[in-house]
């Protein structure tokens, strides 16, 4: 994720903010551009841009009735909504204030998963336009009385228990299932890996690739699941697959490894940003920004080898660094070459799917 400046006064700013420390603009983000804006907002009437464009706006709707959105609205869209909130169909009742705050932890999750799949050029079709192919988010609380809601993905539904939002539960949860990595940000980047393998191998026709590197997904996918929560992983699970739940069956693998491409790709992002130097090579002095690295990286060697020299180097940074500040591993995750060969499929699927996508506009 990059950083913005405040366009009033050129203030450093980040994506979630609503205002400007420095000059108090009214900030939102421009979903089109993919770009924070800083506004004049009247009483009365449309926002304007403080830019060049002067172009007309108005906040989400989420945003004026429950602080939830810092996106902003064309004033002449007939949405209420943002551009990310329209993709919400479920929310948990609002009436609950756990439940608000959890769902507005969930939409800021949501949001900083739209930017990273925009900024990859990754279509992002709205269920209600696509019904059959789009894309949905239900987020749900459980009943007091049962049964518990499941976090999950079927046919372009993504559904998120709201209680992943509690800290505490969440942590509860990855101490009970031995996870060493639980985010929000982390639910929503695995969830929407298994939409896209619908979209980009299903659709695609990429199977026989797919089978060479993660295996069958033909095998019995209730039984695996079984099998790996009655058994546990194989004992090798970790020369193999990023995680051990990755080891459970080929549709989790590739779930689990597309969640860390775009774990990877939005950390070079902000990486290069902040200049971080010892993204520098010998052969290319300037650090490379991670969606432009899987932009250009379109060899899958040249990924491969810049995903060693960037990557590692990196996750060692922010595991020093997690560990000096007591935190622990940021990044607690190896990756051996089986899994190297997995992330530079995935890259080499989504950058098909990218070209794909923008023939299609441009057509």
């Amino acid at each position: 994720m990059q950083t913005f400046r405040c366009q009033r006064c050129g203030q450093t700013v980040f994506f979630e903010n609503t205002q400007c420390g420095a000059c108090g603009a009214r900030l939102a983000f421009d979903a089109e551009r993919l770009m924070m804006r800083a506004f004049e907002v009247t009483d009365q009437g449309p926002w304007r841009t403080l830019d060049d464009d002067r172009t007309a706006w108005r906040p989400c709707a989420n945003d004026v009735k429950h602080g939830a959105c810092n996106w902003a609205v064309p004033a002449d869209s007939p949405h209420a909504l943002c551009a990310s909130c329209r993709l919400t169909a479920v929310i948990p009742p609002l009436h609950d204030g756990r439940h608000l705050q959890q769902w507005r932890a969930l939409e800021s999750a949501k949001r900083r998963l739209l930017y990273t799949l925009w900024s990859l050029g990754l279509p992002v079709p709205d269920r209600r336009e696509r019904p059959t192919d789009g894309l949905v988010f239900h987020f749900k609380a459980s009943p007091p009385q049962g049964p518990a809601v499941m976090t999950g993905h079927a046919q372009g539904c993504i559904t998120v228990n709201v209680a992943e939002a509690d800290d505490a539960e969440r942590e509860a949860i990855r101490t009970r299932l031995r996870e060493p990595y639980r985010t929000l940000l982390g639910h929503l980047r695995h969830e929407v890996g298994h939409f896209y393998w619908d979209r980009i191998v299903g659709d695609q026709g990429w199977h026989d690739v797919f089978r060479l590197v993660f295996g069958d997904e033909r095998q019995d996918y209730g039984e695996a699941l079984k099998r790996h929560y009655e058994q546990g992983p194989p004992a090798d699970w970790s020369q193999r697959h990023v995680s051990s739940y990755a080891a459970s069956h080929p549709w989790e693998d590739w779930a689990e490894t597309f969640a860390h491409y775009l774990h990877i790709v939005d950390a070079l992002d902000t990486a290069s940003h902040w200049q971080a130097v010892m993204l520098a090579t010998p052969d290319d002095p300037s650090p490379t920004q991670g969606v432009h690295f899987a932009r250009v990286a379109t060899r899958m060697q040249d990924f491969r080898q810049q995903l060693v020299q960037q990557w590692v180097t990196l996750a060692m940074f922010l595991n020093s660094m997690g560990r000096s500040l007591g935190q622990g591993d940021l990044y607690p995750f190896v990756l051996p070459n089986a899994v190297l060969d997995k992330l530079t499929l995935v890259h080499s699927l989504v950058h098909s799917t990218m070209l794909r996508a923008r023939t299609a506009t441009a057509a």
